[in-house]
């Protein structure tokens, strides 16, 4: 069973596997059902993501509305600062963020479940992400919050020059974005 610690916002999980080790090198679990089962969270993934971005890449705040998707992000090489916020609309802490960082080393994965807007920096380059949806990707379902919306005000990494997509970069501010409305874990 892997280490599980919760976050400030309680259902965001910070998952850690057993790494097994010896002379040929290691070995680790990375997703397991009967695990995630026994941690009562979902267990069906029906897209893995690869994202690889230079160091000062941000990406996000992104989510979905009618296809939410659980989110399991793990950094396979560098590291980021991942970040969700709390976006549904009946939760008690809703418009508050939680960030940790990912990395190779520590192995670590964050469990994102629906509901939540995701996004995180690139530390490292040619940082490597992947993560494990719960559902698919909808284009015409994506909505984007600013990443530097000065009510979340979320506390990135010091980047002087952040590198933002155009679509990232014309987000929505926290006031104009739509909440989810069905309290999911």
């Amino acid at each position: 069973m892997p280490e599980v610690l919760r976050l400030a916002i309680p259902d965001i999980l910070v998952i850690t596997p057993a790494l097994f080790t010896d002379n040929r090198g290691a070995f680790q679990e990375t997703w397991n059902e009967r695990d995630f089962s026994e941690l009562g969270l979902p267990t069906t993934f029906v897209q893995d993501n690869q994202s690889v971005s230079h160091a000062g890449v941000i990406r996000g705040l992104h989510y979905q509305l009618r296809q939410p998707q659980g989110k399991l992000v793990r950094a396979v090489k560098g590291r980021i600062f991942d970040v969700a916020v709390d976006v549904r609309a009946s939760s008690p802490t809703i418009g508050q963020w939680v960030g940790r960082e990912l990395s190779e080393s520590n192995r670590e994965a964050l469990w994102i479940p629906a509901g939540f807007a995701h996004g995180f920096c690139a530390l490292t380059n040619d940082t490597i992400i992947q993560y494990k949806c719960t559902d698919y990707y909808a284009p015409n379902d994506e909505y984007t919050i600013r990443w530097d919306d000065q009510v979340i005000g979320i506390t990135w990494p010091d980047i002087a020059s952040p590198v933002i997509s155009d679509k990232d970069r014309a987000g929505n501010t926290w006031e104009n974005s739509p909440r989810y409305q069905t309290l999911a874990t």
